[in-house]
């Protein structure tokens, strides 16, 4: 009988301490709960963030490729800047030669030596017609000088001829006159 005696004595202290601690033990339930409750909660958080790291992490590595090859190109691009600038200077370096060579081509152009010796050919040949022309003409100024010469004396024979034929001519239109 003890036993049952104990035992109903086990069960009311049991019965005792559960009122005395049920408000106790209902808080730590509930806390228990809460933090079940938050628990799960964090854990679907946790899963919602996990399942956006998955979806970003893609996204990252292509954002980080991107702002690669963003350095890339523009490092290439500052490199073209310069070579184009460098190029820039040569083409201005090489136009002003290209200038000095056309003047140079220019001033050579003059004495070409097949421009100059048609050049002289056809002087030749000026200078040869101008001669026979020169010759020509000299020969036609010796020739009408003779002619000239011949001529005056023609006339002088004759302008002597004249003078004599006219004494007589007065003489005989004297006579004439006195005969008449």
């Amino acid at each position: 009988m003890l036993t049952a005696k104990n035992l109903e004595r086990i069960m009311e202290l049991e019965n005792s301490l559960r009122a005395e601690y049920q408000v106790q033990l209902d808080a730590k339930d509930a806390e228990i709960a809460a933090a079940a409750k938050e628990k799960e909660e964090q854990a679907a958080v946790i899963a919602k963030q996990l399942e956006q790291i998955k979806e970003l992490s893609p996204q990252v590595a292509a954002n980080k490729r991107v702002e690669q090859l963003n350095r890339e190109l523009t490092q290439r691009c500052e490199n073209l800047q310069e070579e184009i600038s460098t190029q820039k200077k040569r083409i201005k370096t090489m136009q002003k030669d290209l200038a000095a060579e056309r003047e140079q081509l220019k001033t050579l152009q003059q004495y070409d030596p097949a421009r100059m010796k048609k050049n002289l050919d056809s002087n030749k040949k000026k200078l040869a017609e101008k001669t026979a022309a020169a010759d020509l003409l000299q020969k036609n100024l010796n020739k009408t000088k003779s002619e000239k010469s011949e001529l005056q004396r023609e006339v002088e024979s004759l302008e002597a001829k004249l003078a004599e034929l006219e004494p007589a001519e007065e003489t005989v239109q004297e006579a004439e006159e006195a005969a008449a």
